[in-house]
């Protein structure tokens, strides 16, 4: 089964880009059930970056860091990303945060910025 094409995916995209982190998480996490690697790592770092955005929105600062931590670990692990995937969209907001949440960022960046999952369009 090819995940990215799956009707799950493009509804996970979706709910996550609206913010909408706990329903993308159910949707993603669904979907990565029925998932085999090498992209089963790929849709599991995004269940967890959307489950850190949740804690985050909940105030639990620790367990935002540690799922933005494995989240980031497994997107850029990941062998099988979706094709035309924007890594940058998703991985420097993530990354961002979680030096905020770790107290090492300098605050340069815009403290709105915000997690997407952001594809090419097929040309």
């Amino acid at each position: 089964m090819d995940p990215y094409a799956d009707p799950r995916f493009a509804q996970g995209v979706e709910l996550f880009n609206a913010a909408q982190w706990y329903e993308a998480h159910d949707v993603f996490e669904d979907l990565w059930h029925d998932t085999a690697e090498p992209e089963r790592r790929w849709v599991q770092g995004v269940v967890q970056i959307a489950v850190a955005m949740v804690h985050l929105g909940r105030g639990n600062r620790n367990g935002a860091a540690i799922l933005l931590g494995e989240g980031l670990g497994r997107l850029t692990s990941s062998m099988a990303p979706p094709p035309s995937w924007r890594a940058a969209q998703l991985l420097h907001p993530c990354r961002l945060q979680l030096l905020r949440l770790q107290g090492q960022s300098n605050d340069s960046e815009p403290a709105t910025l915000v997690p997407t999952l952001v594809f090419d369009s097929p040309e």
